[in-house]
């Protein structure tokens, strides 16, 4: 369990959003995180999901947790970039980010392009997996490295989703604690 209001973490699923069986859907019925709905989870365009997490944190009481999966990740490192409010995240957990710069990726992911590689403005963990077909491990750690993440080397768990087994993902929820006692 959590010692946080659970309305203030918000949960940022990847292209095409996270179904019932992931980890981040189990989390929202469980504990009552709030996910970012986004306009179009097929055709997800960079800017259009910057606006939409601007218009979500700036409804919030106070500063935010994020928990994103795969391009939530490059969602957060873009939004960090470009907004004028980074004291709305208090820090966020990046779970096996999805490279929107891979081959097969390019084409349905081309607003992405390039990668946001810019220290993040707020503390934060990636979690990358050495088996992730959506992202090499060297590259995930890169992105730490770039964003000024903690990393955690994961294993092989794929990418880190329901395909994974996670089930309610209580190894994860521990990572999301770590970051919230700071």
């Amino acid at each position: 369990m959590t010692d946080f209001d659970p309305t203030r973490v918000l949960v940022l699923p990847g292209w095409q959003s996270s179904g019932p069986a992931h980890w981040q859907s189990r989390w929202e019925a469980l504990y009552g995180f709030v996910r970012v709905e986004q306009h179009d989870w097929m055709q997800p365009l960079r800017g259009d999901w910057i606006t939409r997490l601007e218009d979500v944190l700036l409804g919030q009481t106070g500063p935010s947790i994020l928990v994103a999966h795969s391009l939530g990740c490059m969602l957060t490192a873009a939004w960090a970039s470009v907004t004028r409010n980074p004291h709305l995240v208090a820090g966020a957990l990046l779970v096996a980010p999805g490279d929107p710069e891979r081959e097969k990726l390019r084409a349905p992911l081309r607003s992405w392009s390039p990668v946001v590689r810019q220290p993040l403005p707020f503390p934060s963990i990636l979690l990358g997996s050495h088996d992730d077909p959506y992202c090499t491990f060297e590259r995930a750690q890169g992105f730490a490295q770039s964003w000024g993440s903690s990393f955690v080397d994961y294993g092989h768990r794929g990418h880190i989703n329901a395909d994974s087994g996670l089930g309610d993902w209580p190894e994860g929820l521990e990572f999301l604690n770590q970051l919230h006692k700071g």
